[in-house]
């Protein structure tokens, strides 16, 4: 704040004073801010909010108490509603919350009185409860279906740290096809095998000995790339070859990519002795329209 109190005295030589302007020029008063400009500064005092609150979410209009936006402290709503931040209103009056309000209503249901969405909202409404960091729902909704099974499948795909780059490398693969050749599909061959070792009913009575006693420069006859596009496996879990072929299957079609597979075979690459590769091959027909 400046304070500006009686008026200036010149003395000395008036040849040495200052004019009136060039005084002007080297002192200029505060401006004072305009209405808009005052409308637009955030209050300094924590923001006080009503008992009963109306609320604009992504333009989807709800009503609650504040004791409901409040009920889990570590939570962002209760944060944005302490009164430490500042939440701008619409013209009605509603503080405004810039997200999608579709599955507010669930949230606020829970806040309420601990009530769960129904199983074909429970993705959805887990990712709104992330954003919105309510741990208590987050519990409860991956100890429901789908979330449920969807830890034990993810506790599968662990096993195979590179699941996912293979899945980008399937769909990279197919993309580059398809343009190359102008085509709706393309197809191209991946493999899916378990065990690192080759086993059909003739040859389990000598796998063992052969998993356990051979030495190194043996084992390295058993290391080959089968001809395909892309491989998963091996690894140790009861979970076989079609559980992992619906996982890829079901990743892909949750992002939108139209898959068909079939198995067109074996690797037939020649090991050591009578023992062949025997790896599952399938092809996968990727549809882009």
């Amino acid at each position: 704040m400046v304070v500006v109190t009686g008026q200036n005295k010149v003395s000395g030589n008036p040849d040495d004073a200052m004019s009136s302007s060039d005084a002007e020029d080297d002192f200029q008063e505060p401006a004072t801010p305009t209405a808009t400009q005052a409308g637009q500064a955030l209050p300094l005092l924590p923001q006080q909010f009503p008992e009963v609150v109306p609320l604009n979410v992504g333009g989807m209009y709800f009503t609650t108490r504040l004791s409901t936006l409040r009920r889990y402290e570590d939570t962002m709503l209760a944060a944005m509603f302490s009164g430490r931040h500042y939440i701008p209103t619409d013209a009605e009056g509603r503080y405004f919350i810039d997200r999608d309000g579709t599955y507010f209503g669930d949230i606020l249901n829970f806040l309420r009185s601990g009530d769960l969405p129904p199983r074909e909202r429970v993705r959805s409404v887990y990712k709104e409860a992330q954003y919105y960091s309510i741990g208590p729902l987050l519990d409860n909704l991956e100890d429901i279906q789908p979330l449920k099974g969807e830890k034990v499948r993810q506790a599968f795909l662990g096993l195979m740290p590179y699941y996912k780059d293979h899945l980008e490398r399937i769909i990279e693969i197919a993309k580059l096809r398809a343009m190359q050749r102008k085509a709706r599909f393309a197809k191209l061959k991946v493999c899916v095998f378990k065990e690192e070792m080759p086993i059909t009913p003739y040859e389990c009575p000598h796998f063992n000995s052969l998993r356990f006693e051979r030495s190194e420069s043996e084992t390295k006859l058993f290391e080959h790339h089968c001809e395909v596009d892309v491989s998963f496996g091996p690894w140790e879990a009861v979970a076989d070859v079609y559980d992992l072929l619906h996982c890829i299957v079901t990743d892909l079609s949750d992002r939108g990519i139209t898959v068909d597979h079939q198995c067109i075979g074996v690797c037939d690459k020649h090991l050591i002795n009578h023992y062949y590769c025997k790896r599952p091959i399938y092809e996968f027909k990727i549809t882009w329209w």
